[in-house]
Parts: C-alpha cells; structure tokens; sequence
C-alpha cells in the first residue's frame, strides 16, 4: 500500500472523540444563540426606526415608568435590610444587657462568685472580746464606702444578713465564725482602706477592745462563698 493511500484511510472516516463532540455542540449553540440575538436586535431596531415619534416617546415613558417602579423596589427592600439589621442588633444588645443585669444582680444577691480590685481584713481576737455588732459596723461602714461584694469567713455578706453572739465567737446568718474573722471586699481600694482607718473608726474601736486589725489592699480579690437563690413565697412580679 503507498504512502498516499495509507493517509487516505487514517483521515477518513474521520474519528471524533466524545470531547470533541461536545466541543462542538457546544460551539453550535453559541452559534445559534448569537445569530437569534443578532436577528432580536436587527428587529427591535428595525422596528423602531419605523416608529413614530409618539410611539417613541410613549416607550420611553414605560421605560422610565418601569426604572422608576425597580428603584422605588430596590430602595424598599434596601430599607427593609436596614431594618432587619437593626433589629437583630438592637435584639443582641438587648440580650447582652440582660445576661449583665443577671450577673450584677447576682453579685448583689450572692448566687454568684465576684473578682476584682479590694482589701482583706483580719481581725485577731485572741482576748475574745469581739461582738457581732463590731463586725456589723465595719459591714456597714464597708458598704458605705462602696463594697460590692463581701464575705467573712466563706460566708457571703447579702443585703438581708444579720449578725448575733453566739459562745466562742459570732453568728453570720446562723453560720458560726470565729477568730480570726477574715474579710474580703471588692471595691475600689483607696476608698475602702481609709474608710476603716478614719479616727474613731472601726479598726480604732477594735483595736480598744485589744484585737489586732490588719488591712491589705490587693488587685484581686475573689469572693465565692455563694448564697442559695431563694425564692419568695408570696411576692410576684406586677408583669405577671
């Protein structure tokens, strides 16, 4: 066989491989679709310069008609966006506020553990001449100086907490303490320190009774002792 005739039979029949047909359907549709959009247009433009002018100018109104109405549509949904927006934020700080206020609260009420700047007060009463009412004056004058948290001996200090004599020492909302009594108070130190060292003051009046005081301000002072949240048994909420 010559060299001519075996180039005859490799060209033809012609092999297509799957890709190249696909290639070229592809290629066919673009094709078509171009020519069907030139055709579109060659019409529309023809169509139009055959127009009259009232006919143009009543296109055009419909034209601007129809912008109008989709930027009108734009804008409301635009300020619907905006409104959603703010709501989901204004719902997220609304929570954030929420679980604060929980927490501030329960600093307050004693079911939760608090840290921050403060003191610690020892009180040694070796002679056993520490009353309840000692101790209550220096809760009192410590929350009159800005305490926000106290507790003595891991017993938490709440707005409701009273103090009584009991034989060896004091009673703290019916838990017994004694010596020595140890607070620690979480507030601003420079005010807290000299509240209790102010002349006539309680670190004075213990020190007459032959206690020994010592104050110590610290950057961080942890109150965990925890009081059970109770719940009232008569009083609800007026939203209720």
């Amino acid at each position: 066989m010559t060299g001519r005739r075996r180039l005859v039979n490799g060209l033809w029949p012609p092999r297509v491989t799957r890709a190249q047909l696909i290639v070229a359907l592809l290629l066919f549709g673009l094709g078509f679709g171009l020519a069907v959009q030139v055709a579109s247009t060659s019409d529309t433009d023809s169509a139009l310069r055959g127009a009259r002018q009232e006919d143009l100018v009543r296109i055009l109104d419909e034209l601007d008609d129809r912008t109008e109405r989709l930027e009108d549509e734009k804008q409301g949904l635009e300020k619907q966006r905006e409104e959603l927006e703010n709501s989901s934020d204004q719902a997220e700080e609304a929570r954030r506020q929420t679980i604060e206020k929980e927490r501030q609260l329960g600093v307050l009420a004693g079911t939760v553990a608090a840290q921050g700047p403060g003191i610690e007060m020892t009180i040694e009463d070796t002679k056993g001449t520490v009353e309840s009412d000692m101790l209550l004056d220096a809760v009192q004058e410590l929350r009159a100086a800005g305490a926000e948290a106290i507790q003595v001996n891991g017993v938490r200090v709440v707005a409701g907490t009273y103090l009584s004599d009991v034989d060896g020492g004091v009673s703290v909302d019916g838990n017994k303490i004694k010596s020595p009594y140890r607070f620690k108070v979480i507030g601003k130190p420079q005010d807290l320190e000299p509240a209790l060292n102010i002349p006539g003051g309680v670190v004075q009046t213990l020190e007459k009774e032959q206690a020994t005081v010592t104050v110590e301000r610290s950057d961080k002072i942890v109150v965990d002792a925890l009081r059970a949240p109770k719940r009232p048994d008569y009083a609800r909420s007026s939203s209720q």
